[in-house]
Order: structure tokens, then C-alpha cells, then sequence
């Protein structure tokens, strides 16, 4: 069963416009949580343009302390040092390393493993020590996935933007098989299938079908623009019933 991870970045993007403290990234958790997601996402980035390390920390301490961590806090980001500090602070349910720079507007390509084969082993082996599970942000290429295997990753997460953009256009089709490619691969060599970026309740569907053995997505961006209009209880709702539609219940009981 595909669960559902609400990145929280878009609600901390807002609230860091005006010197408000709202809307709160800690109630939007509790939100999301109580209307049934599995787990919360949040990316520090160097600037803190959006999700703080001060929220990342409250997030884990409210994780521990209202939900007897039955609720998984998944951090992504470069491992920088000030990044393996945070964690080591936190110490997540799992932990999504992206290539990123410091500067990069949005997570926008996979590792390229082999180039940063002992570094990524090196790190994988220590956040893997502190009791975190490892994911690594890859294209849909099933030489990364053997590759982060080779490095000890527990799960990949693939980016699907590329499958996003070319969703109901001629290309649909060819780009999913190489997404099938590449989370075969990753299941074969053992290890979990996450996804996310640019995912959708229109695109969803589709990706979920062809490759049902993904245990996860992060969804942040069109959940939140999806939250605009309908409130985010009723957005995580919609999202579960895409995600598991034969066990879809009314609003008024979801939960955990």
C-alpha cells in the first residue's frame, strides 16, 4: 500500500512572508495527520527561505511526544555537515539525500551515485548508524538504482517530474516504462520505492497503477495548492482516496 507523506515547505513558504507566525507548520502537521497521512516531509535549505531547523526540530518533537513517533517525519536535503548535524539532532524516521546546491530553487535532478560513490557511502553508512532510514533522490535510471544499493541505501525515491510533464502527452507511456525500469530494478536489488515531485491527484493514478509496489510519496506543492481550495483535511482525503480507493471513507471518520 502506496502512503502518503504531505511535504510541509509550501505552508513554512508562507508564513515566512510576514513576521505573523502563521499559518503554523505544527498545526498544519496535526491537520494532515489527523485526516490520515502516514507521515510529514520537510526540506531545510540553507537559507531557511522556507521549513526552518527550528521546525524541524519542533516537528520531531511533536511526532515523539503526541503521536509516540506512529507518525514518520521524513527530512530530505544535501548532506551537508550543518544538514547531518540536524539529523543527528532529530533523528528522523527516514532521511531523503537530494544533490542539490545551496541556491537551487527546487529539487530538479537525481544523484549521479558512481561520481559520489564513497562520499555517498560514507554518509548513508553514518545516518544508517543513527537509526535513520536512507533514501537517495534518483532519476529514472535503473543503473542509480543498483548504484544506491551498491552504496547501502535502504529506498530511492524517484523523481517524477519528467513523468509529470509528460503526463497525457504522446510521451506518457514511454517515460512510465522507464520509471517501471527503474523501480523494478530498485525492488529487485531489495530495496523500497518512494516517489515524488510534481505529483498530482490527476497524474497519481496512472503511476500508482503501473508501479504499485511504490511505498511512498511526498506531495507538497499541489497539495497545498489543492489545500487552498478545499481546507488540507479534505486534500489529504482526496489523496488517500487516489492512493487507496477501495478503502475510501467519508471525511467525518478519517484518521489514524
Amino acid at each position: 500500500m502506496t502512503q502518503l507523506s504531505v511535504n510541509l515547505n509550501k505552508v513554512a513558504l508562507l508564513r515566512n512572508q510576514r513576521d505573523l507566525g502563521y499559518p503554523s507548520v505544527l498545526e498544519t502537521a496535526r491537520t494532515v495527520i489527523l485526516a490520515g497521512a502516514y507521515g510529514v516531509t520537510a526540506h531545510p535549505r540553507p537559507d531557511e527561505r522556507h521549513i526552518r531547523r527550528s521546525d524541524v526540530t519542533e516537528l520531531a518533537a511533536l511526532l515523539h511526544e503526541d503521536y509516540r513517533d506512529s507518525v514518520e517525519l521524513n527530512v530530505e536535503g544535501y548532506p551537508a555537515p550543518d544538514f547531518l548535524a540536524l539529523i543527528g539532532e532529530v533523528r528522523p524516521s527516514q532521511v531523503t539525500l537530494v544533490p542539490d546546491a545551496p541556491d537551487q530553487k527546487t529539487s530538479d535532478h537525481g544523484w549521479d551515485i558512481p561520481a559520489h560513490e564513497g562520499f555517498l557511502r560514507e554518509v548513508v553508512a553514518g545516518l544508517k548508524a543513527e537509526g535513520c532510514r536512507v533514501s537517495l533522490f534518483i532519476d529514472p535510471d535503473p543503473a542509480m538504482a543498483l548504484a544506491a544499493a551498491a552504496v547501502g541505501a535502504d529506498r530511492i525515491e524517484l523523481y517524477t517530474e519528467p513523468y509529470a510533464a509528460a503526463f497525457g502527452g504522446p510521451a506518457q507511456e514511454r517515460v512510465l516504462a522507464d520509471y517501471l525500469a527503474a523501480a523494478a530494478a530498485a525492488r529487485d536489488a531489495g530495496l523500497g520505492v518512494n516517489a515524488g515531485h510534481d505529483l498530482t491527484l490527476d497524474n497519481l493514478p496512472r503511476l500508482i497503477a503501473v508501479i504499485p509496489w511504490i511505498l511512498e510519496v511526498s506531495i507538497g506543492h499541489a497539495i497545498t495548492a489543492d489545500a487552498l481550495k478545499t481546507g488540507f483535511a479534505q486534500a489529504v482525503a482526496d489523496y488517500l482516496a487516489v492512493l487507496h480507493p477501495s478503502a475510501a471513507r467519508p471525511l467525518a471518520m478519517a484518521g489514524r
